[in-house]
């Protein structure tokens, strides 16, 4: 569910009139909905209530300040794979007893940086990121909390681009060498124990992978105790899916998800953590363009937009789906038209569907690309020197643009020419 619905025949997020935001502040942009970036944060929450947890938001599906703030003071988490992203959660207010770093290339800076500031865990990836940790944290006098990220082989069934869960991803360590890697961390200095992590992949469509997983998780546990480990926490990754399509297929409930955790590992006593992105903010965002022309191919009709493959990655990047939908609601009975949609970069590769059924649409008119809230706005960037394109955020009927389009001076601007030129 999310709030972006038609109302008199015009497109509203929440009691915010899309056409009139888009008037404000130009073509192409983000919009997202506080409604439902909460809704969902809650949905998981909810599946949790049986035991003690922590919904900690993975920041890299959407990381605007304004988007982090709204869930922290919901109580989220924040996991972060990057010292750039540690730094947006701290500025947006959230204390480093909640943030999660994760990742596999944590760099000496970044580890250093998260000690001095604050960090809920690190969940370890390698034994030479374990050893590095285990170094800075002598070095500054404190006790860094790890989990150690175990790979359990199993197949996620998602795009092979973000499967996390394989052998031959470069994730974790072999689940068949935990008690091993574990041993050393306990010997190393610095390190504090505190449980077990594990994350198989992104937009998963079913719950039998997730299963598969937290047994393998659910038995280590035991045998690492066993062996004199402190094992309190198992933070169990995220990757739900999301519905790209309204059709009737959609994928597990976090409700369902919460009923697999328990089942699989409640039993345990833990302290349950979790990092959804996606289907937190995967509905909550739509991307607004306008169509710049309407043209006549060789077999065939292109939709170009004033968005391209910059602004949003994920159909080059994955041939993923994103509908389409016109701002202005095709009355009953209208024509339909079968599009090829496309941006205005050069390159073929910047195409957004082929073969699109939609409501026929004329040049100016504005379409929006729904379920675009996820790895849209943080993947974007400035190729063919095109600005990256404002994010607006949407509370009832208020809005407010949360990262403003940049002028062209400002872009070139930044650049440094050496003296010699």
């Amino acid at each position: 569910m999310d709030h972006f619905i038609y109302r008199d025949g015009q497109l509203w997020a929440e009691e915010c009139p899309v056409a009139e935001i888009a008037a404000e502040v130009g073509t192409p942009f983000y919009l997202y909905s506080t409604a439902t970036l909460l809704r969902h944060y809650q949905l998981f929450d909810d599946a949790l209530s049986w035991g003690p947890h922590l919904v900690c938001y993975a920041m890299k599906a959407a990381s605007n300040q304004a988007i982090l703030k709204t869930l922290a003071e919901a109580g989220a988490g924040m996991d972060v794979v990057s010292g750039g992203e540690y730094a947006r959660a701290r500025a947006a207010g959230v204390s480093g007893d909640k943030i999660v770093f994760a990742g596999v290339g944590k760099t000496r800076g970044e580890i250093r940086q998260a000690l001095e500031g604050g960090i809920r865990q690190f969940n370890v990836e390698s034994e030479p990121e374990m050893r590095a940790i285990s170094e800075i944290a002598v070095a500054l006098g404190v006790e860094a909390p790890v989990t150690i990220r175990v790979n359990p082989d199993v197949d996620a069934k998602t795009h092979a681009k973000i499967s996390t869960g394989k052998s031959e991803n470069k994730f974790g360590i072999p689940i068949a060498r935990a008690r091993e890697v574990y041993a050393e961390a306990a010997a190393l200095p610095g390190l504090k124990i505190v449980g077990i992590d594990v994350h198989i992949g992104s937009q998963l469509t079913e719950l039998a992978p997730f299963e598969a997983a937290y047994k393998k998780v659910a038995e280590l546990t035991p045998v690492l105790r066993a062996d004199g480990h402190e094992i309190s926490r198992l933070d169990m990754g995220g990757g739900l899916g999301i519905p790209y399509t309204r059709s009737n297929e959609a994928p597990p409930l976090p409700t369902d998800y919460g009923a697999l955790i328990k089942e699989t590992v409640g039993h345990l006593g833990c302290e349950i953590e979790i990092e959804p992105g996606r289907l937190i903010v995967g509905n909550a965002g739509i991307l607004v363009s306008r169509v710049i022309y309407v043209k006549d191919g060789e077999g065939r009709t292109f939709l170009i937009l004033d968005a391209a493959m910059n602004d949003l990655i994920r159909p080059a990047m994955y041939d993923s789906h994103h509908d389409i939908i016109p701002v202005t609601e095709a009355a009953p009975g209208a024509a339909h038209a079968t599009y090829d949609v496309v941006g205005p970069v050069c390159e073929s590769g910047d195409t957004f569907a082929k073969g699109r059924e939609m409501p026929a649409v004329n040049e100016g008119d504005l379409i929006a690309f729904r379920s675009a809230g996820a790895y849209g706005a943080v993947m974007s960037s400035e190729y063919n020197t095109r600005p990256m394109i404002p994010e607006v955020l949407v509370k009832g009927d208020q809005s407010s643009v949360i990262r403003a389009r940049p002028s062209f001076d400002e872009i070139i601007n930044r650049d440094t020419i050496p003296e010699w030129l």
